[in-house]
């Protein structure tokens, strides 16, 4: 007698449709550059891109990446701001900077290589849960889960699971299934690498999961309720908090060759130890930015409203607006560089960077 589907395990799901992922997968997957040349270093700079960023954007970044620090050695041995440059644009920061202070670790405690476990990888900085489990599934064949958000979305449509996948618990869950799972595979890298993909390309977010061309659809619990639209289930997140900045594009009398006011951020909180463009609490007037520049004891020459904008974080959305003005002398508290030298040497948020184009 055939057991009744809705009293299979969880378990027993995935392991009966797993074979089906795995050769869709091989059929299906895409050829990207760090599948080509999955060295341990590749797979450690390509997971550290893609967290909170898609695809197509980590692979304008990558190549240009690799070929400036092709291994880990050079990695540690380069300079912060070299770094960030190079991850101009990219965005959260705080990933360049991990991930530097990660090669300057496997080069001082483990001979200029990764640790093979995902215990020790999560002891890195910046590689948490989620990136540890790849990289050891993948670089060194450990039975270890990989569970992002494209992992919760798919197991809870496989599922048709109704709980809210950001609790602990639903999670801590799905990863021992998981768990289970793997430690049978022969190549639990494999298995790991597929379901990523089926989140990127078949069961994508926002209700509009591409069933007909699911691996899974036969086996999938919510495809057959009609439940593909409604899941996965998650709690409500915090509103976006939205603030008012005032851009200030500073420049002296004798900067004829286009000198730009830069501020060097703080080294913590957003955008930290980056340059950017120096910038006011509100949406101010010039009755209220000129007293504050002649506190310097600088005059202003000219003034005029400039470009508006708006750039949004996670969890914060900054309404800027702008003032091209000239003083007769550079203020002391910020570096003057060159259209050439924004271009090429400091590395400028992408906040900013509408201001300057």
């Amino acid at each position: 007698m055939q057991m009744d589907k809705d009293k299979i395990s969880h378990q027993d799901m995935l392991r009966q449709a797993a074979p089906a992922l795995v050769e869709w997968f091989r059929r299906a997957g895409r050829p990207l550059p760090w599948r080509d040349h999955p060295t341990p270093y590749a797979i450690l700079v390509s997971e550290t891109m893609l967290q909170q960023t898609r695809i197509e954007t980590v692979l304008r970044y990558y190549p240009r990446f690799m070929a400036q620090f092709p291994d880990l050695e050079s990695l540690a041995a380069a300079e912060e701001q070299a770094v960030l440059k190079l991850w101009e644009g990219l965005g959260y920061y705080s990933r360049a900077r991990n991930l530097k202070k990660a090669a300057e670790q496997c080069v001082a405690l483990y001979g200029g290589r990764l640790p093979e476990t995902a215990v020790a990888l999560k002891k890195l900085p910046g590689v948490g849960d989620y990136t540890a489990g790849a990289m050891a599934s993948l670089a060194f064949g450990e039975p270890a889960p990989a569970v992002d958000g494209n992992v919760l979305r798919v197991l809870a449509r496989f599922f048709a699971d109704q709980r809210d996948v950001m609790e602990g618990a639903v999670k801590k869950e799905y990863r021992q299934q998981l768990e289970g799972l793997l430690s049978e595979l022969s190549e639990p890298g494999l298995f790991n690498e597929a379901m990523m993909e089926l989140g990127e390309l078949i069961c994508l977010p926002g209700g509009r999961p591409l069933c007909s061309r699911c691996p899974w659809q036969e086996s999938c619990r919510a495809f057959a309720a009609g439940l593909e639209r409604d899941l996965p289930v998650r709690g409500g997140g915090r509103p976006r908090r939205i603030e008012k900045k005032t851009v200030l594009l500073l420049r002296r009398e004798e900067g004829a060759t286009g000198e730009l006011a830069l501020e060097k951020r703080p080294d913590k909180g957003l955008l930290a130890g980056l340059y950017g463009l120096p910038m006011l609490e509100g949406a101010l007037d010039m009755s209220d930015i000129r007293p504050y520049l002649e506190s310097y004891g600088v005059r202003v020459l000219s003034a005029e409203k400039g470009p508006a904008a708006r750039h949004i974080f996670t969890h914060l959305e900054w309404d800027m607006i702008s003032w091209q003005i000239c003083t007769d002398r550079p203020l002391p508290e910020y570096l003057y560089a060159s259209r050439e030298d924004v271009k090429g040497r400091y590395p400028l948020p992408a906040a900013f960077k509408y201001f300057v184009e």
